[in-house]
């Protein structure tokens, strides 16, 4: 599929889903990719950390490709780059900021030299191929958070990435009315924007206000304060290094993303105010309201600062009378292991503090209010709802067109739209999914490494070993090794039946050792049932003597 004098948009990724963000405009027989992110996986991965899109799509058209782009520094937008830009082979463009965390990623991978990394400065634009691009600066919850406005033969779109408004927002400068008009008055064919908080009818508020909420929480803390956000929050950071020396405490950090995020920070030019740190003995020698810790950890990861801290497996230590903030968002899927942090932390008598009781964080997505002041400033033609599951992306139509957008498109990923000429429409059905990175290996997130490790997890397992002589005969007793299986206390009588199974599996004399294996596994699994009702996964070894 090349595509033609058309202008064509196809997400791998970040649409229908909150994460993974992978999108890709096609014209002239050439295709450019808007973002290269990742997720973290769910119980429904057992043993997974990371899950990656499935990039089939454009790893076939590879020589059609001319480059990815950008817009932030987030993990759902930048976190896959490690795992396919070198096999790509295609040049990527970032702002400074964004630039030196990529810079991390690949040095850590051995890749740096591999893959072309072009720093492109914030406001700044270039050609490739049939599109110009122009980063355009907007607020959102990491430095240099932009929207690009790509320009083809077939219109403009102006792809917001995440983004906010902010009129007074702690890192960067605000959104500009001005330049935002005069976009929408170079006439936007279409609008592809962030759907995250269509369901807020309230504004997501000013990084500037939480100054005044989290001052009030560590003025008033008797004891130790620890805070967590996302690290890469660097607005959060300039905001908690205010506080501290507002709060006479000295600033501690804990977690190696925050490191990471803080060098990448002063290298480009941010948080040059923010107080010299101390290490974690000084920060235990000091008097307990001396000291405010920022800490990673705040989604639940339970070997992340917080969560180490928490069960007590960190030089960090917290006890009655000193306090935990968390100042950010529940993601959705993290509440159980959040909810199990803060558990540990109430045993030790360890009051936390949410946004809920306290001002103490603000989105970086977008509300109904600053979505419509989007709508009315760039004045698109059509409206494609991205980042966001189901749920928002319908809304989220519905909104734009009461606002008067004359058209708009729901679109998941997978959904070929051709956006000009005669827009917008799908055209068609691209392959997507998922992949694993398990351990050092990348699967795919339904293959069978997947299956079996559910049906294992769900059902437990059973190993069968038996020994045959040249005619099939049995010789001496099977060996059984059973893990997971819910027999508890009747272990030793199970063990004894399902040999007796394997054992008459053998003597019912199977026509070839396919057949044997398989009587055998079926008698087995029909014994573990009748005891427990589960189906277990029977693995059958037969040894020749």
């Amino acid at each position: 599929m090349k595509p033609g004098k058309e202008l064509l948009f196809l997400a791998l990724g970040g649409s229908g889903e909150i994460g993974m963000n992978v999108n890709l405009y096609g014209c002239d027989g050439k295709w450019i990719m808007v973002d290269l992110g990742m997720t973290f996986a769910d119980p429904a991965y057992p043993g997974i950390d990371l899950v990656l899109p499935d990039l089939s799509f454009i790893e076939e058209r590879r020589e059609d490709l001319l480059g990815i782009i950008l817009t932030h520094g987030h993990e759902d937008h930048i976190g896959s780059i490690p795992y396919f830009a070198a096999d790509l082979g295609v040049p990527i463009y970032a702002t400074p900021f964004t630039a030196g965390l990529i810079a991390n990623k690949l040095e850590e991978e051995g890749l740096l030299g591999e893959v072309r990394l072009n720093v492109v400065e914030q406001g700044g634009d270039f050609q490739l191929g049939p599109f110009d691009v122009r980063y355009v600066p907007l607020a959102h919850s990491i430095a240099e958070a932009n929207a690009l406005l790509i320009e083809t033969p077939y219109g403009k779109v102006f792809h917001t990435g995440d983004w906010k408004l902010d009129n007074a927002p702690q890192i960067g400068r605000p959104t500009s009315d001005e330049a935002m008009r005069a976009i929408g008055d170079s006439g936007v064919l279409a609008l592809v924007c962030d759907s995250t908080n269509v369901f807020n009818s309230e504004p997501s508020g000013s990084e500037a206000t939480v100054r005044g909420g989290l001052e009030e929480v560590v003025a008033a803390a008797k004891g130790r304060v620890v805070v967590t956000t996302f690290a890469s929050n660097a607005a959060r950071l300039h905001t908690l290094g205010r506080v501290a020396r507002a709060t006479n405490r000295q600033l501690c950090v804990a977690g190696r993303s925050l490191d990471r995020i803080i060098k990448v920070a002063h290298a480009t030019g941010y948080l040059k105010d923010f107080p010299e740190t101390i290490d974690f003995d000084t920060a235990m020698s000091l008097p307990r309201r001396e000291v405010l810790i920022v800490a990673t950890g705040g989604q639940g990861e339970a070997r992340a600062a917080l969560g180490r801290i928490a069960s007590g497996e960190h030089k960090i230590k917290l006890e009655d009378g000193d306090t935990v903030v968390f100042s950010s968002r529940q993601i959705p899927g993290n509440e159980l292991d959040i909810g199990r942090i803060m558990n540990a932390l109430a045993r030790a008598d360890v009051k936390t503090v949410t946004e809920r009781q306290a001002h103490v964080h603000v989105s970086g997505h977008p509300a109904r209010p600053e979505l419509a002041a989007m709508y009315h400033w760039i004045r698109p033609e059509i409206l494609i709802p991205v980042h966001g599951e189901s749920r928002h992306l319908h809304e989220h139509r519905r909104f734009g067109l009461e606002q008067g957008i004359p058209k708009s498109i729901v679109q998941e990923n997978g959904d070929l739209i051709r956006l000009a000429p005669d827009g917008p429409q799908k055209i068609g059905s691209e392959r997507v999914g998922r992949l694993i990175l398990d351990g050092d290996v990348m699967l795919t997130a339904d293959g069978a490494t997947m299956s079996q490790r559910r049906k294992i997890a769900a059902n437990g397992v059973i190993s069968v070993a038996v020994a045959v002589d040249p005619q099939s005969r049995l010789r001496g007793d099977p060996q059984i090794a059973i893990e997971g299986i819910p027999v508890e206390e009747d272990r030793h009588d199970f063990l004894a039946e399902a040999c007796d199974a394997a054992a008459g599996a053998v003597r019912k004399g199977a026509a070839n050792e396919d057949k044997l294996r398989e009587e055998i596994r079926l008698s087995v699994r029909r014994c573990a049932t009748e005891w427990t009702g589960k189906k277990p996964v029977v693995d059958v070894l037969i040894v020749r003597v």
